[in-house]
């Protein structure tokens, strides 16, 4: 059957499905079964109560902690300037006036900008980090027109908790954080007793207390400025030293679940690490049968004038075509092969018709034909043969007869 654009869509339509890798290729070693961590951790152990006549007043000491520094968890607002009309200006409600984009600060300290790249901004002031971002964009050719804001205030805040309405957690923005701003926001103090509770503020390892006689007589008190990392907490108690105990306690059952996180985080990476293991032993185990003959692949011929007769494993998961096997052969000798006799051998898979085969031939003369040769679709155990040109066959058969003409003749 001549190879052409209609018979060559004729033959492309039989039944054929390209074998698939095996599974054992596809899968992953996972994830783990899940973080696993200390679980839930003892009460601290209780005090009795012991009032005494006063408390006592410990106030932090004055502390400017300066402008605020960008930190990891930050949401900075990115604005740079749109071309706009008159029309868009005048009707800003409908039309954005600015393209804002926001950018979390990620764990290393940087954002990552499209067309720009990481930028490190954490621990820089908002000048900093627009003199940072600024030379990044003019480094990329970018026009540097644009103000950077703190969309979320994520990387510092102030924990409130005890005899509040609602503990919570007050993050630390550009305005400065004062104590009784910190206890409206969890909702007032609900003590009952005054006269025998305080408000004990945690510091870089030292405890401050404030007695509430004291913060409502003395204005100046709910006014003391907090800082990132501060804790709060309103105590019924009088004993300064249960208070501390109370903070060393929290810190050793944050530092308890740190460890046992970090501890389930490498039990987890051993657990990846052996299924790892047993994928690649089941992949390279599946690799040896495959070399020590154990072969699932299908295969077409090539054979006749090609530079090296071979056969030809159909790729796995796609669609071979009659240019992919022909050339992997090195593809038609120049020197004695045929190009108008060019075939592709099909024989019958329908046990009625034994014996069957069909003969596509492509006639390579016409350059035009070359194209079919990335339009034919293969099947398995085709056979791609291409004949010798008449010539070819001359001078073989008198390769043949010369030598035999020489021998008589030396005899004679």
């Amino acid at each position: 059957m001549p190879m052409t654009a209609e018979s060559v869509i004729q033959a492309n339509r039989s039944a054929y499905q390209p074998q698939s890798a095996p599974a054992i290729f596809t899968l992953t070693a996972g994830t783990g079964s899940g973080i696993r961590g200390a679980g839930a951790l003892p009460e601290p152990p209780a005090v009795p109560e012991n009032r005494p006549g006063a408390l006592e007043l410990r106030l932090p000491p004055m502390v400017d902690p300066g402008p605020y520094r960008i930190g990891v968890g930050d949401v900075v607002l990115l604005s740079t300037p749109t071309a706009a009309n008159t029309v868009e200006e005048l009707s800003g409600l409908l039309a954005a006036q600015n393209a804002r984009q926001g950018y979390t600060v990620q764990d290393d300290g940087s954002i990552n900008i499209p067309n720009v790249g990481r930028a490190e901004i954490a621990g820089r002031t908002i000048e900093d980090a627009e003199a940072v971002l600024f030379q990044r964009l003019v480094e990329n050719q970018i026009d540097p027109t644009f103000s950077l804001e703190i969309a979320e205030f994520n990387s510092r805040r102030i924990s409130i908790g005890g005899a509040v309405q609602n503990p919570t957690v007050v993050p630390v923005a550009l305005t400065p954080v004062y104590l009784d701003e910190a206890l409206a926001a969890a909702g007032g103090i609900t003590v009952q007793d005054q006269d025998f509770a305080s408000v004990r503020l945690y510091r870089d390892g030292n405890l401050y207390q404030i007695p509430l006689t004291a913060l409502y007589s003395q204005v100046g008190l709910t006014r003391t400025r907090l800082l990132a990392g501060d804790a709060i907490f309103v105590d019924t108690e009088y004993d300064l030293a249960r208070a501390q105990s109370y903070f060393e306690q929290q810190i050793q059952i944050v530092e308890t679940r740190q460890r046992a996180r970090a501890s389930a985080l490498q039990e987890l990476q051993l657990e990846v690490a052996l299924r790892r293991g047993e994928l690649d032993e089941a992949r390279s185990n599946l690799r040896a049968r495959r070399e020590l003959g154990e072969d699932v692949n299908e295969y077409v011929y090539v054979t006749g004038e090609v530079g090296t007769q071979s056969r030809f494993a159909l790729p796995l998961g796609r669609r071979a075509k009659l240019a992919d096997a022909l050339f992997d052969a090195g593809g038609i000798d120049g020197a004695t092969g045929d190009v108008s006799q060019i075939y592709v051998l099909r024989a019958s898979k329908d046990p009625r018709e034994f014996g069957a085969v069909t003969a596509w031939h492509l006639d390579g003369r016409n350059a035009g034909n070359l194209t079919l040769l990335t339009a034919f679709e293969l099947r398995p155990e085709d056979v791609i043969f291409v004949a010798q040109q008449p010539v070819t066959r001359w001078d073989r058969a008198v390769s043949q007869i010369v030598p035999t003409l020489v021998t008589v003749g030396n005899q004679i």
